[in-house]
């Protein structure tokens, strides 16, 4: 296996984006690439594209070839090819060309993830088509009862408070707050999250990531070729996958997600690293309780005291380890087949020093990208 370097990023703003189409984002954070990693089209080999339900939120299906299209990629005829895992597909886009460069199939390769919700009725209906629709979602299982019921559970077993979870929002809005291109830059309280209307209780308003339009893109190159485009590359060291049972009621143990430890092991085997040598982390909030799962999961905390970290501030900015330093899907946004792809933007903008009012002091950054409650994991280490 050959290493693997980013050499390119790019990103659109997150948000309610009624002024721009699917096609314009895409070709915004595409072109954003490029120019980072100063390539022009015909040097890319081949595309993956992570996009969760184009087919419903945009009635657009045969979304790689479309992207490779408008962005002037078909013309030479490359392999584009969507993947989807729920929330997790930017993720599995990334992890695709990954492989194909460390196999030694394809030398620059860039994934890409998008999605554009803000025109359908009810996008909430459409993303929860990542739980077993038959045996969940069709009795009132949505996102957000799920987490709802991982968190009460967690509360009950554990003593971890709703304050505790309030402290996740309030940090990743912070964060978001310095970040450019999140879709909520504004900081909030305690008292805030506290006082938001439940969506499914434990979890409030301010406890839920909102689904957002955006897209993201990063380039990967094989070692050799990277040290010929840029001198500051990013390496990185492992991106795992790993599954577990789709529906919570299969599953031995809600509180951890099997997915992730796997994941989370395979990747710090590969890597050569542990927990411990983790400076800055990417996780997959989607709702307060799923970053505090993280913790746990990675590594990070033992079972049960991930709530100890955000009440003691070692997952802040200037913190041990710092988490979600972009604003996390919480204040970034959640565009959904965009988000694991984004993580990679943000790990590979912290490690270089160029990620502005919310750089920290890191070598080796963490990237968990989930889909749906658990069911799909992917977990990145990268590398300066």
């Amino acid at each position: 296996m050959r290493r693997v370097a980013v050499v390119g990023v790019g990103q659109s703003k997150f948000g309610e984006l009624w002024e721009k189409g699917f096609r314009d984002i895409v070709l915004e954070a595409g072109r954003e690439a490029l120019e980072d990693a100063d390539l022009e089209g015909r040097e890319i080999e081949a595309m993956f594209v992570g996009n969760m339900s184009g087919g419903r939120y945009l009635g657009q299906e045969h979304v790689a070839a479309l992207i490779a299209d408008y962005a002037g990629l078909a013309e030479f005829g490359i392999p584009a090819t969507r993947v989807e895992a729920a929330d997790a597909s930017g993720g599995l886009a990334v992890r695709q060309a990954y492989m194909a460069v460390a196999s030694g199939l394809h030398d620059i390769v860039i994934a890409a993830g998008a999605e554009k919700v803000t025109d359908v009725d009810d996008p909430m209906q459409i993303l929860s088509s990542s739980v077993d629709v038959e045996w969940e979602n069709f009795v009132g299982g949505s996102l957000p009862a799920l987490y709802a019921i991982i968190a009460r559970l967690h509360m009950d077993s554990f003593g971890t408070t709703e304050e505790d979870l309030a402290l996740v929002s309030v940090k990743n809005h912070r964060n978001g707050a310095k970040n450019p291109k999140a879709q909520f830059r504004k900081e909030i309280r305690v008292e805030d999250v506290l006082n938001s209307p439940y969506v499914a209780e434990p979890l409030k308003l301010l406890d839920c990531a909102s689904v957002s339009d955006g897209a993201a893109a990063v380039i990967l190159a094989s070692e050799d070729v990277a040290r010929e485009i840029t001198d500051t590359p990013v390496f990185i060291e492992a991106c795992t996958q790993a599954s577990d049972y789709l529906a919570l009621q299969s599953r031995k143990d809600i509180l951890s997600m099997r997915a992730v430890v796997k994941a989370s092991r395979d990747a710090y085997e590969l890597a050569g690293v542990g927990p411990k040598d983790i400076q800055v982390a990417e996780v997959h909030d989607s709702f307060t309780i799923a970053e505090i799962l993280a913790y746990e999961d990675l590594g990070f905390a033992e079972k049960g005291k991930g709530a100890e970290l955000v009440r003691e501030g070692v997952t802040e900015i200037g913190g041990k380890i710092p988490v979600n330093p972009s604003g996390g899907l919480k204040a970034c946004g959640h565009a959904v087949g965009a988000t694991g792809v984004r993580q990679i933007v943000e790990l590979t903008l912290q490690l270089r020093g160029e990620a502005g009012e919310r750089q920290v002091d890191a070598e080796t950054g963490l990237a968990l990208n989930i889909g749906g409650t658990g069911a799909t994991a992917v977990v990145s280490i990268l590398r300066r």
